[in-house]
């Protein structure tokens, strides 16, 4: 466990030589608040309540799921991964002892907790300047179900990009999943629309995927929605994971045998 703390520790350190990323980090969380509260305004000043929502309701919706949208940072270890694949220099994780995996998603870990406060900063920014009339439950245990179920979402996100990643032993160009998912996840994870605005046969459809449980739902439970499907998403989220490690360790032990550590 220990050396995990430290790769993590290591990588938290290393985002102070990225400052830019998060200058551009806080940019496009506020950005993603401004679009959204210029288009609601608009709509809500024909009418007062949307799907359910009011206007501060869905002000306090979008800043929670762009909170979480902008935690969720794996996607770039399916590309380093599939990357070193190619160039041949992957064996660098083969060698040290520590799970390849575990590895991963400790450097996830590092990334996130760095991120944190600038993301917490560009939600407090907004509620503040704004006034805006913050929405959020006050029941502790909807509260810890939406913490568990985003930790667990943030997981699942690891496992997938890292799943995606070792698919390079096998097809050299991965582009093509890694497209699939950034769009299926883009549009199931609620973080461009809410989905309680679709179709209630679609969301029915989408509760079948994980992606649906990753944003979406902790935001609506932290708004005081949903409540009932609290447990429910934490099951099915984690069912997700136990099924995505076993096919990890299907690919793993197909593919990775034959990586001769020269690239492809």
């Amino acid at each position: 466990m220990r050396k995990y703390r430290e790769i993590a520790k290591t990588y938290l350190k290393t985002q102070l030589a990225w400052r830019a990323d998060v200058i551009f980090n806080m940019v496009f969380t506020v950005g993603r608040i401004l679009f959204a509260f210029l288009l609601w305004r608009v709509i809500f000043a024909q009418k007062e309540t949307v799907a359910g929502f009011t206007f501060h309701g869905m002000l306090s919706y979008y800043i929670i799921s762009s909170f979480f949208t902008q935690l969720e940072m794996s996607h770039g270890i399916s590309e380093e991964i599939a990357a070193e694949i190619r160039n041949g220099i992957f064996s660098k994780y083969i060698v040290i002892p520590v799970n390849v995996e575990g590895y991963f998603a400790a450097m996830e870990l590092g990334v996130v907790l760095f991120y944190l406060f600038f993301d917490f900063a560009a939600a407090f920014i907004w509620i503040f300047l704004f006034g805006i009339e913050f929405a959020i439950i006050e029941d502790g245990l909807i509260i810890a179900c939406a913490l568990v179920m985003v930790l667990l979402g943030l997981f699942f996100m690891v496992q997938l990009n890292f799943f995606l990643g070792i698919l390079t032993f096998k097809y050299e160009e991965i582009s093509t999943f890694l497209m699939i998912k950034n769009n299926l996840a883009a549009l199931v994870t609620g973080s461009i629309v809410p989905l309680a605005l679709f179709p209630d046969t679609v969301v029915s459809f989408m509760r079948f995927l994980p992606f649906y449980y990753v944003t979406y739902l902790p935001s609506m439970l932290l708004t005081g929605r949903c409540a009932d499907e609290a447990a429910r998403g934490l099951a099915v989220l984690a069912c997700w994971c136990v099924i995505l490690q076993a096919a990890i360790g299907i690919a793993w032990r197909r593919y990775a045998k034959n990586y001769d550590g020269v690239g492809i």
